[in-house]
């Protein structure tokens, strides 16, 4: 039992990081209909920059989470400006190919101003501190990952359901031309999508590394890969969707390579993809997505 209970909080751990990055695809795509395949290389900048941060001197812990959080966030912010915004009203795919494109263009150009060669990732002590609850060892980066999670899916239901900004979200997901027509600046709010999402890819980014003690310029792929999958088994375009889906995704993962042999651990990705194929032929709009009527 206290194996299953340690695989079940690995799991988690490894699902909220899916929650982030999953969150920051649903919301931009709940408004655009974009598939963001940058999001991941976004989240490899925020942990090249928090690398940057923890390496240059010793500083508060919360500085090493919030600096990647902004500076991605305001990317983010960029990459929407100058990549995105001159393609509305073009067809979906071209918007979908210049995000294929972007992903590119920051994979190697982090290549070129630094090393294609994996680095080394080293937290803070405070952060490597572990401990047992019930059986199960935990550090602070797994509870750190775990509560942010929860404060952060609540303070964004928060945001989203009583701010103006947010209800303006919701308003231009259901229908953006009509959003439009009454008077919703639909810049900011596509702006605002892209600042959320993409700060929380940085705080992902450096959660990921913390977790896996490596960066490199093309780990953001795999990742944002796999949080598309779970945006897509939650409901895509649902937020509490996007983080049930990184959670089952996360566990799902952790347990098939704790608890079948040694041998397949080489095939979770091919079990990840499974799963979610699995997800669409039962439920085809994800567990807590809506059928999408056409849009007039």
């Amino acid at each position: 039992m206290d194996y299953v209970l340690q695989q079940l909080a690995n799991g988690l751990a490894l699902g909220s990081i899916y929650a982030l990055l999953a969150i920051g695809l649903t919301m931009v795509y709940g408004i655009l209909r974009l598939i963001n395949f940058a999001h991941g290389d976004l989240m490899m900048l925020g942990a090249y920059l928090a690398a940057v941060v923890i390496g240059s001197a010793y500083i508060p812990i919360v500085l090493a989470v919030l600096v990647p959080t902004v500076v991605i966030g305001i990317a983010g912010l960029l990459v929407e400006r100058t990549a995105y915004k001159p393609l509305r009203g073009a067809p979906e795919v071209a918007m979908l190919i210049t995000s294929l494109g972007v992903s590119r263009l920051l994979q190697n150009s982090t290549v070129m101003g630094l090393s294609p060669q994996p680095r080394s990732f080293k937290l803070p002590g405070d952060l490597t501190t572990s401990f047992e609850i019930a059986g199960i060892r935990l550090t602070m980066l797994d509870l750190l990952t775990l509560g942010l999670v929860v404060v952060l899916m609540v303070g964004l239901s928060v945001f989203i359901n009583k701010s103006r900004t947010g209800m303006a979200m919701r308003a231009s997901s259901e229908n953006l031309q009509a959003a439009r027509l009454i008077g919703i600046n639909v810049n900011h709010v596509i702006g605002a999508a892209f600042v959320l999402g993409s700060a929380l890819a940085g705080l992902a980014g450096f959660l990921w590394a913390g977790r896996y003690g490596i960066i490199d310029p093309f780990m953001g792929f795999e990742p944002g890969l796999k949080a598309f999958v779970a945006a897509v088994i939650g409901g895509i375009g649902s937020i509490r969707g996007a983080v049930v889906g990184g959670m089952i995704l996360g566990v799902a993962e952790i347990g098939f390579v704790g608890f079948l042999p040694p041998e397949f651990s080489g095939f979770r990705d091919a079990f990840v993809f499974g799963l979610l194929l699995l997800v669409l032929l039962v439920r085809p709009n994800g567990l807590f997505g809506t059928s999408e009527v056409e849009r007039a």
